[in-house]
């Protein structure tokens, strides 16, 4: 019997390991804020090294790692960006580009797939010129997400980001990625982060998801965008004094856990086929690519709500989305026996709710309605 809590409702739940703990109490630091943690800036040259890009920047969380991208690429109020309906930024953000920025959104229809179509960016690109030159915004951004957190953890390839690239060259335009899980879809492809990331002017990458680092995220790119963004942090309050404490854990899970995510992906797929047999469930397995399992609840008897509390209950704590679908999510915390006791209590939670002797009350977990943002 597994008596430790077993948390899927995210990868950023995951606790620091002794080994980051360790690297956090002995990491040499100063004052970054002044350009002086050498921590710091081992770390931030390590993941220029691994993304291929020319310098990077340590920020405290991916929404202001994005926000500080977007701002930095967006460098006159009234740009427009082209993104995902369901992206991350446009949707679980808090809106920062527009209210913080000034910068207006374009969303494009994102596919099953994450992906959005070549001919529908095309279409959303804005210039200030002829007649519209009163009236439209000036697009200067496209933005993708890798993996695509709401379309269940899918991985863009490298080829349809080239195409993207290729785009955005071509009008003008910048490219930037929210990688918040590219390390996800490097491992689930088979392809190198930089060979992902070399269309892209800029990237963003969370440490505090699969990589398990307790904080922050890291933004790539040119040396020239690094400089900028270096000064937007510090509007937005993100520039943190002995910071090198924080990147001695990121170095760590980088080095230690980017080989644990196919084990990830595993577990996943373990997962997604032991809910697949239980008949009150639906579960598309083909969508299952990385560490993310959807499952649709097909009974009426049955609400997301009501299934999450129960698990609760038994120490398994799961994200509702909406009222007949759940959300689960594998780290490296999760073991395969923990995949088992999962299973387990969900079929034991189905077989209470049927038969009509569970009893219910307001979820404590933290667990609310659409919450697919973390």
């Amino acid at each position: 019997m597994v008596t430790k809590v077993v948390d899927l409702r995210s990868d950023t739940v995951t606790k620091p390991s002794e080994a980051m703990r360790a690297a956090m109490a002995a990491a040499e630091v100063d004052d970054d804020v002044l350009g002086a943690d050498p921590t710091a800036q081992r770390f931030e040259a390590e993941m220029a090294r691994i993304t291929g890009k020319e310098a990077a920047l340590f920020v405290p969380s991916g929404t202001m790692g994005n926000l500080v991208s977007v701002l930095t690429h967006c460098d006159t109020r009234g740009s427009e960006v082209i993104l995902g309906d369901s992206s991350h930024i446009h949707m679980c953000e808090n809106g920062g580009i527009s209210t913080i920025g000034g910068v207006h959104s374009m969303p494009v229809v994102n596919n099953p797939d994450g992906t959005m179509d070549i001919d529908r960016i095309v279409a959303a690109i804005r210039h200030r010129v002829g007649a519209g030159a009163l009236h439209y915004p000036t697009t200067r951004l496209i933005c993708l997400e890798n993996t695509h957190g709401r379309s269940g953890g899918k991985c863009l390839s490298a080829e349809y980001i080239d195409k993207v690239g290729e785009v955005a060259q071509s009008h003008g335009l910048k490219l930037h990625i929210d990688g918040a899980r590219i390390f996800n879809a490097s491992v689930a492809l088979g392809v190198p982060v930089d060979r992902l990331v070399r269309a892209a002017d800029s990237v963003s990458v969370c440490l505090s998801k699969g990589l398990g680092a307790p904080v922050g995220s890291v933004i790539v790119g040119s040396k020239a965008f690094i400089d900028q963004a270096r000064i937007l942090r510090k509007t937005l309050g993100g520039g943190m004094r002995q910071v090198g404490v924080l990147c001695a854990a990121a170095y760590v899970a980088v080095r230690d856990n980017v080989g644990k995510l196919a084990d990830d992906h595993r577990k996943a797929k373990v997962l997604a086929d032991g809910l697949k047999k239980i008949k009150q469930f639906t579960v598309d397995l083909t969508s299952v690519e990385t560490n993310m399992v959807f499952f649709d609840i097909a009974d009426p008897r049955i609400t997301s709500d009501k299934l999450c509390q129960l698990l609760e209950r038994r120490n398994v704590l799961a994200m509702p989305g909406t009222s007949k679908s759940v959300r689960l999510v594998i780290h490296y915390q999760i073991s395969d026996s923990d995949v088992q006791y999962i299973l387990t209590c969900i079929e034991k939670a189905v077989e209470e709710i049927l038969s009509g002797n569970a009893k219910f009350e307001h979820l404590t977990n933290g667990s609310t309605t659409n919450s697919y943002g973390h």
